[in-house]
């Protein structure tokens, strides 16, 4: 008679039957699930005899169950990552999930996307915009101001100063007179266009003259010298005015004793300037 061949377990004859042979021992298809199976970590059920079983780290899956946690993508065969709470994921999801954030669009920027990157914050490049015109900046050049970016041209039009004779934005350079912003190109000569900026002119009348100019065109001549009246510009800054006319103030002395006479009593005579003594001695 031979030995009796039976389950370890239930003690359930195996002769013609499907069993199980674990660690040594035999056993039915039903004791197998019931006391060897390992657990699927993602069904809670036990991975029985007829099922195919994956394993990684001493945690185990139906390969119907193995798959990844985010795109639900059949991990058999294909590169995974076990993450957080035991869930596996699959490598694209992986590097979407660890991928920087845009800043823009808050959906993630992953390998090979084009994206811009400043103060440690970045955007993809497309949504890396001027928050004036909504016009895409990418990597032009831009302007920060607090939480917003500006194109060069909003940066311009909202921000600089603007130039007091032709009304457009100074970008770059410029000067200031009498607290008013200018182009250089645009704070020139009245007469002959020149530049003035870091060199010496005069204002009439809201116009502007270089020295040459100023003397040739504008300065009343003197009646004594009969050279341009400039004050400020060379020796002496008094002017004398008498009947329409006009002296530098050293120039206006008396005709006989040739003394000087600004801001002194003079006399007339026939069209002549004399000190107060002299016309007694005619």
């Amino acid at each position: 008679m031979s030995d009796r061949f039976d389950c370890h377990y239930c003690r359930d004859p195996l002769q013609g039957k499907k069993y199980v042979q674990k660690e040594g021992r035999h056993c039915c298809v039903k004791c197998f699930e019931k006391f060897c199976a390992n657990t699927c970590i993602e069904c809670k059920k036990p991975i029985g005899a007829d099922s195919k079983e994956l394993h990684f780290k001493n945690r185990y899956w139906h390969d119907s169950c193995f798959r990844c946690f985010k795109c639900s993508t059949s991990l058999v065969n294909e590169p995974f990552m076990l993450r957080e709470n035991n869930k596996v994921w699959c490598s694209n999801c992986t590097a979407t999930e660890d991928a920087p954030r845009c800043k823009g669009c808050f959906k993630p920027i992953i390998a090979g996307d084009q994206n811009v990157e400043y103060k440690k914050m970045v955007w993809h490049k497309d949504c890396f915009t001027c928050s004036q015109c909504k016009q895409v900046i990418g990597s032009g050049s831009f302007f920060p101001k607090g939480d917003d970016f500006y194109c060069v041209s909003c940066h311009e039009h909202k921000f600089a100063k603007t130039c007091a004779k032709c009304k457009n934005p100074i970008t770059s350079g410029g000067l200031t007179y009498q607290e008013q912003p200018w182009h250089s190109e645009c704070f020139i000569c009245s007469n002959c266009k020149k530049q003035l900026g870091g060199k010496r002119f005069t204002a009439v009348e809201d116009q502007f003259y270089c020295v040459d100019c100023y003397k040739e065109c504008v300065a009343k001549k003197c009646a004594g010298c009969k050279n341009p009246i400039t004050a400020g510009f060379g020796r002496g800054t008094s002017v004398v005015n008498y009947e329409d006319e006009s002296w530098h103030d050293y120039c206006f002395k008396c005709t006989k004793c040739a003394r000087g006479l600004a801001n002194k009593r003079f006399v007339c005579h026939n069209g002549k300037i004399y000190c107060a003594e002299c016309p007694k001695r005619l």
